[in-house]
């Protein structure tokens, strides 16, 4: 009888075990697939940043005097190129964009005797 109970109660811990081992690979699972999406959408804001940016680019190279402060709509979505900041003779080109809560935002400085690109980098925020 004594066998009987240690059986049982031997099934009972090992069944609480595969069963929490299962749930937890489960969970993580199903949250992997959330930041497949969340990485998803951060690309894609990305994206939308770098096209303002390329955006901004060729008005000034069509334009030296163009100020930006405007929102680009690129297919259902914007992206946002803030106003352009002079120091000598560079330009500093910043851009923004949201996409599904991911949002980007990118720092360009160029140099305007050539046109070259000096820095290109995603900031935080500004």
């Amino acid at each position: 009888m004594r066998n009987g109970y240690l059986a049982l109660t031997s099934i009972i811990i090992i069944s609480i075990l595969v069963l929490t081992i299962s749930l937890s690979l489960e969970f993580s699972g199903f949250f992997a697939r959330f930041n497949i999406l969340d990485s998803e959408y951060k690309e894609r804001s990305l994206a939308l940043t770098d096209a303002c940016a390329d955006k901004a680019l060729l008005k000034i190279v069509q334009n030296a005097s163009y100020l930006g402060n405007e929102t680009i709509i690129i297919g259902d979505n914007s992206c946002n190129i803030l106003p352009i900041e002079t120091l000598g003779n560079q330009k500093t080109i910043k851009t923004s964009a949201v996409y599904q809560n991911a949002a980007s935002n990118i720092k360009v400085i160029i140099n305007m005797t050539d046109f070259s690109i000096i820095s290109w980098e995603e900031l935080p925020e500004f």
